[in-house]
């Protein structure tokens, strides 16, 4: 065989085919084991590179396997959570329920009282008040030495007379138009005591044609009210002096159908002594005054000067007799008026009307005439200081005077005082107890009965009633803890340094110490538990809460609280369904089975 020799190109065919093979068999080796390079000896950097990667792919593969396991896990724990999360949701659901459920005590214990006037913004209640007294300065009476007055001493003073200058041939039944060159004329007019006479042409209209309250006396016209119209065509010098007379007090009126009767009242009636002179007098209720054109004045022998106006005046004076009179200057004007909280009284220069002309009601045998509504009028002629005071006491409310068929019936009201003359001659007012007094005036009224100060310039006078506060000011009320809440102390007052004075300041003091309060219409303040513990007595051993202070007196005795069984019931049952919620809770979350309970129990992964 050794003689066998190839050939070059068989040599060649051989090798590329064992080549072949070789590759073949690499392959297949790659083929069978995944790799290109499966033994050190192939390429020792390779392999021993993809030996590391393989390795590192393995702790890879590894870790995924555990994430995935995670999110699992995760998944689980999130479903479990969501199911908890739907029984969380039915147990507030529940609790809600109970929440706005209807309390389960009809009543809850509490302590109350009533405060006259208190409201929820002012606790206090109504201030009370009792009647107050104020002093004028002392009155004095007529006497030279001049001495007090009091309640009896007259309001009015002694009428005194003028005498006018001689009209030669004057008498009452003279005719106006034979007065000469002064004469009156249709529109003269003069004024006396503030009343107004007014001279007309013509006669005296008939009773039947005159206007209600008017009435004719021969030739004069009267209102009933101290004014009067005197006709010229008929009218005599008397008919003037009757009209006069009218205005000035000293005669007075009564008219029916329209006619006038004129009879005196006080002083002394006009007339025309021995001499041709006109004699006026005064009224025991005011002086005189007559104004008007001098030269109609010069007709009837008044005048006090040649041209222009004049005026004629007599003057009362005063009761020397020992507190009989008051003195000059306590002389009230008439026409004055005092206005007292509203009321008016208003001083009349008159004898107090017939019974059939009072219009209101008389008081008892007083000079007094009041409407029932606190207005009175006092009549100066024959009026006495204590007219005054009573009339004061109507209209303050000090008294009260109901009118009833023309009569007042006077009576002094409970808690207050009737005002009276002090035994020096001052004035002891009376508030009355619906309102502090203040009484102010027109003319001289104020000053006249002491009323205006020691100068005499005061424009007013004031007596304040007495006031006490509200029914619990100042008192304090204190609650010791209330199941656990903090013991609490009020003090009920004007809202400042620290005390409390509203519902809303009281409520802020005892929330702390489990407690509430309301008040209704009719000032009833109450105190009670709060519904959390509805069930809890105030002041019981068990819950605390024992009321104290100086309030405490006021307060009724704590009440237990009174179960409601239908209301128990319903809550009963909402106490059930959230307790069996809970039990589901714990189920849940402790169930063995339940994957991911190791992270809720606080597992990492």
């Amino acid at each position: 065989m050794s003689g066998i020799v190839l050939s070059n190109a068989v040599r060649q065919n051989l090798s590329s085919l064992q080549a072949t093979a070789d590759l073949l068999a690499t392959t297949q080796s790659r083929l069978s084991t995944g790799k290109k390079v499966n033994t050190a000896l192939d390429n020792p950097t390779n392999f021993f590179t993809a030996a590391s990667l393989d390795s590192r792919s393995s702790d890879i593969n590894n870790l995924l396997d555990g994430i995935s396991n995670g999110i699992q896990i995760i998944q689980a724990a999130n479903t479990g959570i969501t199911s908890l999360t739907k029984l969380v949701d039915s147990a507030k659901s529940i609790a809600n329920q109970a929440l706005q459920s209807v309390a389960g005590y009809s009543s809850k214990s509490s302590v109350s009282t009533t405060i006259a006037g208190a409201t929820s913004d002012d606790l206090r209640g109504t201030s009370t008040y009792t009647n107050g007294l104020a002093q004028s300065i002392g009155l004095q009476d007529g006497q030279a030495t001049p001495g007090v007055v009091s309640s009896s001493t007259l309001l009015g003073g002694v009428a005194a007379t003028n005498t006018g200058a001689a009209v030669a041939g004057i008498t009452t039944s003279t005719a106006l138009s034979a007065l000469g060159s002064n004469k009156p004329v249709a529109g003269d007019k003069l004024t006396v005591n503030g009343h107004t006479i007014t001279f007309a042409s013509g006669d005296a209209p008939g009773a039947a044609t005159l206007p209600t309250g008017s009435g004719v006396s021969g030739q004069l016209v009267t209102d009933g009210k101290g004014n009067s119209t005197v006709y010229l065509n008929s009218g005599t010098v008397g008919d003037v002096l009757k009209a006069i007379d009218v205005a000035s007090g000293v005669q007075k009126v009564s008219i029916t159908g329209g006619n006038a009767t004129i009879s005196n009242s006080s002083g002394t009636n006009a007339a025309i002594n021995g001499t041709d002179q006109i004699v006026l007098s005064t009224s025991t209720g005011s002086d005189l005054s007559i104004t008007g054109n001098n030269t109609l004045l010069s007709a009837f022998g008044l005048n006090s000067g040649a041209t222009g106006t004049g005026t004629f005046k007599a003057d009362r004076t005063a009761n020397t007799t020992a507190g009989a009179g008051v003195s000059r200057t306590n002389m009230i004007q008439a026409g004055s008026t005092l206005s007292i909280n509203g009321k008016t009284i208003t001083f009349a220069d008159a004898a107090i009307p017939a019974a059939a002309d009072y219009g209101f009601g008389k008081v008892g045998t007083k000079n007094v005439i009041t409407d029932g509504n606190g207005n009175s009028t006092v009549y100066l002629q024959g009026g006495k200081i204590d007219d005054v005071l009573t009339a004061i006491d109507i209209a303050s409310g000090a008294q009260t005077a109901p009118v009833s068929n023309g009569s007042a019936t006077l009576a002094v009201t409970t808690g207050s005082e009737a005002s009276k003359v002090l035994s020096g001659g001052q004035l002891q007012i009376s508030s009355g107890l619906s309102a502090d007094l203040n009484i102010t005036g027109t003319g001289n009224a104020l000053s006249a009965l002491g009323l205006a100060g020691n100068q005499g310039t005061a424009t007013s006078f004031s007596v304040a009633r007495t006031a006490t506060a509200g029914g619990i000011t100042g008192k304090t009320l204190s609650f010791e803890s209330f199941n656990g809440g903090s013991a609490v102390t009020v003090t009920i007052g004007d809202g400042t340094n620290g005390t409390v004075k509203s519902l809303a300041d009281l409520n802020s003091k005892l929330s702390a110490n489990n407690l509430t309060a309301s008040i209704d219409t009719t000032g009833k303040l109450t105190i009670s538990a709060s519904n959390d513990y509805a069930s809890s007595t105030i002041g019981s051993t068990e819950s605390g809460g024992k009321i104290g202070g100086t309030a405490a007196s006021l307060f009724s005795t704590p009440t237990a609280p009174v179960a409601d069984v239908n209301a128990q019931t319903t809550r009963a049952n909402l106490v059930t369904q959230y307790n069996n919620i809970i039990e589901q809770i714990k189920t849940t979350a402790q169930d063995a089975s339940f994957n991911g309970v190791n992270l809720l129990g606080g597992d990492t992964l």
